[in-house]
């Protein structure tokens, strides 16, 4: 499970370095694709598989997921961490998040997502009222 809130820099190579404390789990080697809202998705890539799993058994003839599976797959690049724990985000992928140099990457559960960091301040700020209405539709009787 990924967690917290890091505040990393892209380098001029595109490079980023991943929190520190999930570098065992990511030492099998990412897939970094397009996520919803402008950011990217980094997935290990035993993740990508089980997500890869489930849209292979999803019906072909719905529309839906053709699409989706098209933009997934075809944004999607597969990275290894080099020794420093750093990740190379592909330049598509870069310019599709806006991603310059100050980036912030959040855990979101099996996945690691990069937002470029005042496209991340914007959207925190505008999700904040929400999620504490969301609570209601998303856990019911959870929280």
């Amino acid at each position: 499970m990924f967690l917290g809130t890091h505040t990393p820099r892209l380098d001029q190579k595109g490079r980023l370095f991943l929190p520190a404390k999930y570098r065992d789990e990511l030492s099998g080697g990412v897939v970094i694709t397009k996520g919803q809202e402008r950011c990217l998705y980094v997935f290990p890539t035993d993740e990508f598989a089980r997500l890869t799993a489930a849209l292979r058994s999803a019906p072909v003839t719905a529309k839906a997921v053709r699409d989706y599976s098209r933009v997934l797959f075809a944004s999607a690049s597969d990275q290894a961490c080099d020794k420093q724990g750093r990740v190379t985000v592909p330049p598509k992928l870069r310019e599709y998040a806006g991603l310059d140099r100050e980036c912030v990457v959040i855990g979101a559960n099996t996945r690691l997502e990069i937002w470029d960091s005042q496209a991340w301040s914007d959207y925190e700020a505008e999700q904040e009222q929400e999620f504490a209405q969301l609570s209601e539709e998303v856990l019911p009787g959870v929280l």
